[in-house]
């Protein structure tokens, strides 16, 4: 099919060709976000279940490794109990500073400052230009 001459189409027929072929493009380049999008959503789900996989393990291992120290322990001399109470009290602290850290983090906070200004200025803005 031949595509008539530039210089015979009126403007109406220019732009609505040009009109067809942007959303033709637009199309299209939604078509391929959407694959790429699902590409990576794929990667993303793998990566994510391998990581899942890795922290059981890490559980696993921080568990084993805390008995092999109580054991240590008591190999050490320590009571039983004692040695056990030992491991436990580490863990109590350590959990204790990680929950000190992580107030002080959450402390800091601000609830998108900026952007609620920049909103409320914004909204100023609208209501002066409505007024005038």
């Amino acid at each position: 099919m031949t595509r008539p001459n530039v210089e015979d189409q009126s403007l109406g027929e220019l732009v609505a060709a040009a009109t067809g072929n942007v959303q033709k493009l637009v199309r299209a380049e939604l078509e391929l976000a959407k694959l790429e999008l699902k590409a990576d959503a794929k990667k993303a789900a793998i990566g994510g279940g391998l990581f899942a996989i890795a922290g059981l393990i890490a559980g696993v291992i921080v568990i084993l490794m805390s008995i092999s120290f109580a054991y240590m322990l008591v190999g050490l001399g320590m009571w039983h109990w004692a040695a056990f109470a030992t491991v436990s009290g580490l863990y109590l602290l350590l959990a204790a500073v990680l929950i000190f850290i992580g107030w002080l983090r959450i402390r800091k906070i601000d609830g998108a400052r900026r952007t609620r200004q920049t909103l409320q200025d914004g909204v100023k803005m609208l209501k002066r230009s409505r007024d005038h």
